[in-house]
């Protein structure tokens, strides 16, 4: 029985797949419903197919293209999918206009894709530069707590194969928990290492 639900879920997830992409070729512009799906990909499925879909055109503004009812928010942002639950939807807009979020409880957001990077140190760093720490993350959440010294005990390393804390000393620290195991950094922007190479 759990092999022809795994099975038909499969099937479903690939048909799906492939009717977005054939959807997106059409007029070389993604559609709504590519959209959609890029942005529901961000979540587990119990949370995403729910949720309130945005779309940020290239001009900055957010247009919904689905309503939701979980209070949960999916959206790409740079072609990057996530998910944020209603603390991090306040804690996002505070980061955006750069004011202090007004964290209450703990919050959830979700990048089940990844990013393409950012800076481990400097919260509005656009770009790698010799000292922010750059970093491109894979699968991971992110949470956010209203008591910082609740970070104190997470180190800020993110080789270390578990959760660290981004922005740490900033307004906007945050854990970084990864899904999955973390991209190597290139050897161009990795430190150099002594010892025998093999």
């Amino acid at each position: 029985m759990r092999r022809a639900v795994a099975a038909t879920t499969a099937l479903l997830v690939l048909a799906t797949c492939t009717a977005v992409a054939q959807e997106t070729k059409r007029g070389g512009r993604e559609s709504d419903a590519a959209k959609i799906a890029r942005a529901m990909s961000a979540a587990p499925v119990e949370i995403s197919r729910h949720a309130t879909i945005i779309d940020i055109g290239s001009d900055g503004q957010m247009k919904e293209l689905r309503a939701g009812t979980n209070g949960w928010m999916c959206m790409t942002d740079n072609g990057v999918p996530m998910c944020l639950d209603k603390e991090w939807q306040s804690w996002a807009e505070a980061w955006t206009n750069k004011t202090d979020p007004q964290t209450k409880t703990v919050g959830v957001a979700y990048m089940l894709k990844g990013d393409k990077g950012a800076s481990n140190t400097d919260p509005f760093a656009e770009k790698a530069t010799a000292d922010n720490q750059w970093i491109v993350s894979g699968p991971h959440v992110m949470v956010i707590t209203p008591d910082a010294a609740m970070l104190d005990a997470l180190p800020t390393d993110p080789s270390t194969g578990g959760p660290w804390v981004m922005w740490k000393g900033t307004k906007y620290a945050h854990i970084m928990v990864p899904t999955a195991a973390m991209p190597k950094p290139s050897s161009a922007k990795s430190p150099a290492k002594s010892g025998p190479k093999y």
